[in-house]
């Protein structure tokens, strides 16, 4: 996730940031036979609603082994979900870089740690796996905390392709390119994106900023010459 897109996310959702700074107060838990990952209530709160499902999740988390449910997600993401708990996982890990530590060690450690359970889901996942356009802009953005920016923008290509209206990964591309002073290539990547998703506002907010910036830039006072 850049550092645009969550502050995108604290003005939307105010409650998972503020779950956020709470973790910061405190480790995480962890045991032998939750793969490490912990279920601190504050951690999981932030994750997807269908972790609660997944294997090892179902097993710690209250209301976890609903077999309707398990049944329900099952069918909706095929055989892929019974490996899912690595995706939630790796929200889980990069969640920490961010929000739990200040140590840089720790912070690449997490990150790391993070990409080897993308991966894992990505190895096994089909081409028409509903999340995995999703999965790939995180492992894009992971890369790219970890200054694997090229690795991370080929991550982002790759679940455009793999479905090209999706925006987020649009809005990712964008977002790295203007926050590296490439601001025609963010427009170029906004208007990509608004082209096969018209009516994103996120999309459109973007591109507003960026219109207001430009301005700004024709605007602002030139030096008098001497």
């Amino acid at each position: 996730m850049t550092p645009a897109l969550q502050r995108r996310i604290f003005e939307v959702f105010p409650q998972i940031f503020a779950v956020a700074v709470l973790a910061l107060f405190a480790p995480a838990s962890r045991s032998a036979d939750d793969g490490g990952q912990g279920f601190d209530p504050r951690e999981i709160y932030m994750l997807p609603v269908y972790c609660k499902y997944t294997q090892i999740y179902r097993k710690n988390l209250p209301g976890g082994n609903n077999p309707a449910e398990i049944e329900r997600w099952t069918k909706l993401m095929g055989d892929t979900f019974n490996h899912l708990h690595h995706y939630c996982w790796a929200l889980q890990e990069s969640n920490r870089a961010i929000f739990q530590t200040t140590s840089p060690q720790e912070q690449v450690r997490w990150l790391k740690a993070s990409i080897n359970d993308l991966e894992y889901v990505i190895q096994r996942a089909p081409l028409d796996f509903p999340l995995l356009p999703e999965i790939l802009t995180k492992k894009g953005e992971v890369l790219i905390r970890l200054d694997r920016a090229g690795e991370g923008l080929l991550e982002y290509q790759r679940a455009i392709k793999i479905k090209p209206n999706y925006w987020q990964a649009h809005a990712a591309m964008s977002d790295f390119y203007k926050q590296t002073g490439q601001l025609e290539k963010a427009r170029e990547w906004l208007e990509k994106g608004l082209s096969v998703a018209p009516n994103t506002k996120a999309l459109k907010e973007r591109s507003a900023e960026l219109d207001s910036a430009k301005g700004k830039r024709k605007t602002a006072p030139q030096p008098m010459e001497r």
